[in-house]
């Protein structure tokens, strides 16, 4: 398994390859399916905004079994996408969390913009509320998106032992990112 700062060098060099349009497109076969059937052990966690235009496997040039992706509207910390990274952290040891939010996000922008969405993606957007509280007034929605990234990242210590204890122990670290939509650059902020 390798450290962090080689996971996060391998994602930024697969992001370069997404960029500039070289994607090496390995591990993506019959043989590697077959190898993965006794298991997984996925080098890092994302926690991505479920928008079609953002595909962590696609920006970080990975094959099957590479990245534990968890996917949901605003890349919130809700207990069920933090139930699903803690069964990554304790279970297969992954080094990584991502929480990458990415640009022009619908689920921040509606969060932003306020009103009555109906119960559930109510129950969804209130989780975007305090990176809204805690961005300067009239913030450009992609502030916001930053800010509930870099808010994200730090929820999932302070709501889970599982996460905090992995990050004590220095066995994970949890980075914040911010995904251009123009050019498919990832910046870990």
């Amino acid at each position: 398994m390798m450290n962090s700062n080689q996971v996060l060098e391998r994602l930024k060099a697969g992001n370069e390859r997404f960029v500039n349009d070289k994607l090496d497109g390995l591990l993506q076969d019959r043989e590697r399916r077959g190898s993965l059937t006794g298991g997984q052990e996925p080098y890092a966690i994302i926690l991505s905004c479920a928008d079609s235009r953002v595909v962590p496997e696609l920006a970080f040039d990975a094959g099957l079994g590479e990245l534990f992706v968890v996917r949901v509207a605003g890349n919130v910390a809700n207990s069920s996408s933090i139930a699903s990274i803690e069964y990554a952290v304790a279970h297969i040891g992954t080094p990584v969390i991502v929480v990458l939010g990415h640009e022009a996000c619908g689920a921040v922008t509606a969060a932003v913009a306020g009103g009555d969405n109906g119960y559930n993606l109510n129950h969804l957007l209130a989780h975007i509320n305090p990176a809204i509280n805690a961005s300067e007034e009239g913030a450009e929605v992609n502030d916001v998106v930053r800010k509930n990234a870099e808010m994200t990242a730090k929820e999932l210590q302070a709501r889970s032992a599982i996460i905090r204890d992995a990050v004590n122990n220095g066995k994970l670290e949890i980075v914040p990112a911010y995904y251009n939509l123009s050019d498919g650059k990832v910046d870990m902020l």
